[in-house]
């Protein structure tokens, strides 16, 4: 049953990077910690992924997001609607690499990043280390390490 709740959740992550110009069912939330040592979460749009694996995101170089990062790379991404709920944790990167930020753009990305050469923008890519998955429609769940 974990197994199918990872595979699962892997296939839903992937197809939140299909942005098709009406948004996604659900969100993606981004956990970080503050300059206080405080959990702070914001909604972020999902760039490309590999399952549960690693995740990635753009962000504008000089935003609280990679200014947190920069001080401490601990995050959680937490995907959630009302049929799932999958939570991960691990480590959180800053990539300015042009080649990368090419790779994981979208169109919609350039009405807030102009274009992926902008050096205001820059990636994060998150790796799991643990997660927790669970879907409501067959009580499926799984708790683990990668």
């Amino acid at each position: 049953m974990a197994q199918s709740a990872i595979k699962r959740a892997s296939e839903l992550i992937n197809s939140k990077t299909d942005y098709i110009g009406d948004g996604v069912d659900g969100y993606v939330v981004l956990s970080l910690v503050d300059e206080n040592g405080y959990p702070t979460s914001s909604a972020i749009t999902l760039s490309k992924a590999n399952g549960i694996n690693w995740l990635s995101f753009l962000a504008d170089i000089d935003s609280n997001k990679v200014k947190r990062i920069t001080k401490s790379n601990k995050a959680c991404v937490c995907l959630a609607s009302s049929e799932y709920n999958i939570t991960l944790v691990g480590t959180i990167e800053v990539i300015t690499d042009p080649v990368v930020k090419t790779e994981l753009w979208q169109d919609i990305f350039s009405e807030n990043h102009g274009t992926p050469d902008d050096p205001a923008c820059c990636a994060l890519r998150f790796t799991t280390q643990r997660y927790s998955i669970y879907f409501v429609d067959d009580n499926s769940d799984a708790v683990g390490s990668i």
